[in-house]
């Protein structure tokens, strides 16, 4: 069916209003800052922005226009800034995961290795009395007696 130029007009008044609103960020419960929701709020078909339909010109700007937002940071769609946003963070907790895990693997190897010399040197300790054990040229002094103060002898 074929629309007049004055019905063409005001399609492309009201797609260029919705375009505006969502890429302000004004998305509407259940929808995206995506050509489906365009259509939708525009009240237009949505297969008139594709091919060489009357309305792909408008299709292909605001697309230019969402992705020039997308570049300088911008993100109209909540939940697209929601996704980047946790998928940011996760990327930054795998990194402390990672890090995380190398810092135990190092301490479980300190202390793997601290253990060792310990043991070692407790061996060589022991090694070292039971060969000074039978052979000591060390004397034993003897225990003090406790002299009552005072008194003499």
């Amino acid at each position: 069916m074929r629309i007049s130029a004055a019905q063409r007009t005001e399609n492309e008044n009201r797609i260029r209003a919705a375009m505006d609103r969502l890429l302000r960020g004004e998305i509407p419960p259940g929808g995206k800052c995506d050509i489906k929701t365009l259509a939708n709020e525009a009240a237009v078909d949505r297969t008139a922005f594709y091919g060489t339909r009357p309305y792909a010109s408008l299709r292909t700007e605001f697309e230019r226009r969402l992705q020039a937002l997308q570049e300088t940071g911008e993100i109209p769609d909540p939940r697209e800034a929601q996704i980047t946003r946790l998928k940011a963070e996760i990327t930054k907790l795998r990194e402390r995961l990672a890090q995380s895990e190398q810092t135990v693997e190092e301490l479980t190897d300190f202390r793997s290795q601290a253990l060792a010399r310990l043991a070692a040197q407790h061996e060589e300790i022991v090694r070292l009395r039971e060969a000074t054990a039978g052979e000591s040229k060390v004397r034993h002094l003897p225990t003090p007696r406790t002299t009552a103060i005072g008194s003499c002898s």
